[in-house]
């Protein structure tokens, strides 16, 4: 007792009447514990004592800790009381309960006021004290409400220690175990063995009503890989349930057995938990959604009836100012992309979670994206909407765009395609055609005709108008000539040595440019070798001694006649 009492004058309180309270309180404890014979009055009053002298200050002496049995947390203590840190606290609270549990003492656990503090008790043993400084005030705790939800947990931790002790029970948990791993791996076999039958056959399924919709023929389904989405679709969720069944089997397995209980239930609480959160967000987000799907619902109306407006403009069947059908389905997919665009933005506030910092910085990522890599597109874009309201080329159309010639085949938002005459198929950039001068063979090519011009150079010594006539003799020998307009020689250029003639034509069919010029050429050549001309083009190196003059006589050579080219200049002479 002198040795307790020197310790306790070396700790040198700031007061004297703090140093003798603290030696009558420690006196009282020590005959308490050595003898047990004091009455639980005077060790009650003595902790009452030490309780209403603990300060804030004494509960920062040692950290906090946590008293921990049967695995399962039961109450924190921050408060150094009676010259023992919190930790010294909770190691001597474990040692009273072993002793306890060895004794087949498991219960009742029961609290008790005492003065400020709430005692725990073990079928009326004192466990541990728990004082206003072992309590989050802050939090809203108080000594009474922390000691009851220490009571209750310890209770629960007591009863599992003597469950713990009964081999039957343990057994009724091994096989309870047993029998869910058994069900787990069953159903984990089943999704592993039908999981590739499954996935063929919804994804034969969905390619059945991919066909059946007209979406796209089979090399479209097989290039646009729709069905390999399918298929990975398929194995995440299976992959999704086969996670949730390992989940439930996990949960379930640890709290068959007691020690592991509060493991299971930790897990079985964070998924509830989180199910309860998402569940909670799907409600405060069911007015927001509302308000979308009407949102979405009026946009898609509207959008039909935009359609089916530029839908008819494009059959021909009624007429808009300024609306032409060549230009109506551009405008349809500029008005379509529009009106969604304006959807989005008005049903943008009403998306859940668009005003989190997540939602806030994938906007602004994205739109950092598309800035860097718009450019061109923009210029591509823009250039095809030239293309399209500028009615310069349509599908179809036989054109030329700077030395490259084809068949129109798509007009593209940011390309335009042509199949040349050799069947090739060429891709050409909206912006290099916007670039380049167009020629459009077919666009009047139905109505006032375009003529394709040849050239051919002729010696000074043939008759003008035998020549007239010899080409005229080709074009209407050539198939793919239109006879209306007729044919016509113009006398392009008077060269050194020879005379250049251009014969002038329209095709019926546009698109066979080549083909007929070919045909004109080789009839060309029959025409001037059937008459005797010679072709002297591109030139020759010398004369004959004789002028290079056409005789009158000669002027209505065969197969030239007085009524054909020539005859205003006849009447004049």
């Amino acid at each position: 007792m002198r040795i307790r009492q020197a310790e306790v004058s070396r700790c040198q309180p700031r007061t004297s009447v703090a140093r003798a309270l603290l030696i009558a309180i420690l006196a009282t404890i020590s005959a308490s514990v050595a003898a047990q014979t004091v009455p639980a009055g005077d060790s009650n009053a003595a902790l009452e004592a030490a309780i209403a002298a603990a300060t804030v200050e004494d509960a920062a002496i040692g950290p906090p800790a946590t008293l921990a049995y049967a695995n399962r947390p039961i109450v924190q203590l921050r408060l150094s009381l009676l010259g023992r840190t919190p930790g010294e606290r909770v190691a001597a609270g474990r040692v009273m309960l072993d002793r306890l549990v060895d004794d087949g003492v498991t219960g009742p656990v029961q609290t008790r006021d005492i003065g400020a503090g709430v005692s725990l008790d073990v079928a009326g043993r004192r466990i541990l004290a728990i004082t206003p400084a072992d309590v989050d005030v802050l939090a809203g705790e108080t000594p009474a409400t922390v000691a009851a939800a220490a009571a209750q947990r310890l209770q629960v931790a007591l009863n599992e220690v003597t469950e713990s002790r009964r081999p039957w029970e343990l057994l009724i948990g091994s096989l309870e175990a047993l029998l869910a791993s058994i069900i787990f791996v069953g159903l984990v076999w089943v999704l592993w063995k039908g999981r590739r039958s499954v996935s063929w056959r919804i994804a034969d399924a969905a390619e059945r009503r991919l066909h059946a919709t007209k979406i796209g023929n089979a090399e479209f389904v097989r290039a646009a890989r729709l069905i390999e989405f399918v298929h990975r679709s398929i194995d995440a969720l299976l992959w999704a349930l086969g996670l949730f069944l390992g989940y439930s089997w996990l949960t379930f397995v640890l709290r068959r057995f007691p020690y592991t209980r509060p493991w299971g239930e930790a897990l079985r609480a964070f998924l509830l938990g989180q199910l309860s959160t998402a569940a909670e967000a799907i409600l405060e987000a069911l007015p927001g959604l509302f308000t979308v799907l009407v949102i979405f619902l009026i946009t898609r109306f509207v959008v039909h009836l935009v359609q089916l407006l530029f839908q008819s403009v494009e059959d021909g069947r009624i007429s808009l100012p300024g609306m032409y059908p060549e230009t109506a389905q551009a405008t349809r997919k500029l008005m379509t992309v529009s009106l969604w665009l304006f959807a989005v933005t008005i049903a943008y506030p009403y998306l859940p979670g668009s005003n989190s910092d997540a939602f806030k910085g994938m906007s602004v990522f994205v739109g950092l994206i598309v800035s860097l890599g718009s450019s061109g597109i923009v210029s591509q874009v823009m250039s095809g909407f030239t293309l399209t309201y500028s009615r310069a080329l349509r599908v179809g159309d036989f054109v030329a765009i700077g030395d490259i010639e084809g068949t129109v085949t798509q007009v593209g938002t940011l390309s335009t395609k042509l199949t040349t005459p050799t069947s090739d198929d060429v891709t050409i950039p909206n912006a290099v055609v916007v670039s380049q001068t167009v020629t459009n063979y077919s666009r009047l090519a139905e109505t006032s005709g375009v003529f394709v011009p040849t050239e051919i150079t002729i010696g000074y010594d043939a008759p003008w108008r035998q020549v007239e006539a010899l080409l005229l003799l080709a074009a209407a020998r050539s198939a793919g000539v239109r006879r209306e307009p007729a044919p016509r020689v113009r006398q392009a250029s008077l060269e050194d040595a020879y005379v250049r003639y251009s014969l002038q034509f329209c095709l019926e069919d546009p698109a066979q440019r080549r083909d007929t010029l070919a045909i004109v050429h080789a009839n060309i050549l029959d025409a001037f070798n059937e008459y005797g001309v010679q072709i002297t083009s591109p030139n020759y190196e010398a004369d004959p001694d004789r002028p290079k003059l056409v005789p009158r006589d000669q002027w209505f050579a065969a197969p030239a006649a007085p009524t054909g080219p020539g005859a205003r200049d006849d009447s004049e002479t």
